[in-house]
């Protein structure tokens, strides 16, 4: 009863507006004190064993490729590449919008990022085209979750380390799944357009245009290629990978395409490492938490009740989708892949489930969350680049959302989604 009082008190501070670490930390601090149930020492020791993880310092890295790209203008070049690829199809622009994310996930690996970016260049060009702002931001933060699905994915870092996964592993199982959501969203893109009679672009597809695009964008796509390779083919750790990229993006940006200056190179540093601070301090706020829900009881109530209803597998999978849906309508994706993923992922293992697999499945529901209402700061962001009210855009995000869910039910049913390219780089046998 304990646990689930303070599970209340934090989705209802969260709700309140307070900020997820500091909520976070608060809980344990305020139990701590009224019960006298351990040293206050705990405290800082377990917020530091949560960060004291080599692959977590993979994180800034990203972050960084991440700015540096947008203060070389990169994401440009990405923008008028996918427009390239779309041609004359109807809906071009919300189109090219997913493909935009489809790419810049490949680089950076955070949600929010991608739709502060992709959103800042695709919504107001989608509006002054016609399209309604509701929908313009509907379709930036529902994509946006390909940036923490295709790798590098910041979220399944956290997750890897905390559940003792490969990093690697959960890369190469992230291609496939991302590759279907940047589909799926684009036959949807497609219907409703259609339905809609929205615009389409005015230049007809040319092979031609395609590769002079694809040319002047070449060293940006390079990013991801050295990236996702050097980590999946083990040529080096995520780290390095990490490191590697945001070296490249640097160089790419001041002698490459020469649109960065020095002063952009300060500006981008400092945001990367103030929003990487941010990361960690919900990470590291995560220890005390997870240890009062330990000691509470709450994570073994958790998967006592889970595993209960695996005599059908059908309503398992029933039970854990509705599960993460609800929590990542009421709690910050990051919060509950770190606190409650490593739960979800032993739950699933023990239920007969590739631990990869049940990794990934836990990724893109708590990523699904980070654009649903009421607390996904994915559908803040881009309501808010749109000017528009949200309820519009929790109107036009439905279709959407309900493909997702179902694709989530796909990636548990047919586990080959998830697996195939762990099992073909040798990660799993």
């Amino acid at each position: 009863m304990e646990s689930v009082f303070l599970l209340v008190v934090l989705v209802l501070l969260i709700l309140l507006g307070a900020p997820v670490g500091f909520t976070l930390i608060l809980i344990p601090v305020v139990y701590i004190l009224i019960t006298d149930a351990a040293p206050m020492i705990l405290i800082p020791s377990q917020m530091f064993s949560a960060i004291d993880a080599v692959p977590l310092t993979a994180i800034p890295f990203f972050m960084l490729t991440g700015e540096l790209m947008t203060s070389a203008t990169i994401t440009d070049r990405l923008v008028e590449l996918s427009q390239r690829m779309i041609g004359r199809m109807r809906g071009s622009m919300a189109q090219a919008n997913v493909l935009v994310s489809m790419f810049f996930a490949g680089m950076n690996g955070s949600v929010v990022a991608d739709t502060a970016t992709v959103g800042s260049l695709m919504i107001p060009a989608m509006k002054r085209a016609g399209y309604p702002g509701a929908f313009a931001a509907a379709i930036t933060a529902v994509s946006s979750t390909i940036g923490g699905i295709i790798p590098p994915s910041i979220m399944m870092i956290v997750l890897a380390n905390a559940g003792g996964i490969s990093v690697g592993a959960l890369f190469a199982a992230g291609i496939v799944p991302g590759l279907m959501i940047g589909l799926l969203l684009m036959v949807i893109n497609y219907i409703i357009a259609k339905r809609n009679n929205f615009e389409r672009s005015d230049e007809a597809f040319s092979f031609k245009a395609l590769a002079t695009s694809l040319y002047k964008s070449s060293f940006a796509l390079l990013i991801p290629i050295v990236l996702v390779g050097s980590v999946v083919f083990g040529i080096a750790g995520v780290v390095e990978a990490g490191a590697l990229t945001a070296t490249i993006a640097l160089f790419v940006g001041l002698f490459v395409y020469r649109t960065i200056t020095w002063e952009n190179c300060k500006g981008a540093f400092i945001r990367a490492f103030r929003n990487s601070a941010m990361v960690f301090i919900i990470i590291a706020a995560s220890g005390p938490f997870s240890w009062l829900l330990t000691s509470l009881g709450a994570i073994s109530d958790l998967e006592t009740w889970l595993l209960s209803y695996t005599h059908s597998p059908l309503l398992f999978i029933l039970v854990l989708v509705l599960f993460i849906c609800l929590l990542g309508m009421v709690m910050d994706s990051a919060a509950n892949i770190i606190v409650v993923g490593p739960v979800l992922v032993d739950v699933m293992v023990k239920a007969g489930y590739p631990d990869v697999q049940a990794a990934l499945v836990v990724v893109v529901g708590f990523l699904i969350g980070s654009v649903t209402p009421p607390v996904g700061v994915a559908f803040f962001t881009a309501g808010a680049i749109a000017n528009v009210r949200l309820e519009k855009v929790a109107v036009a995000m439905l279709p959407y959302l309900l493909a997702l869910f179902a694709l989530l039910f796909l990636l548990i049913v047919v586990p080959q989604f998830t697996l195939y390219l762990p099992q073909l780089f040798g990660f799993v046998k």
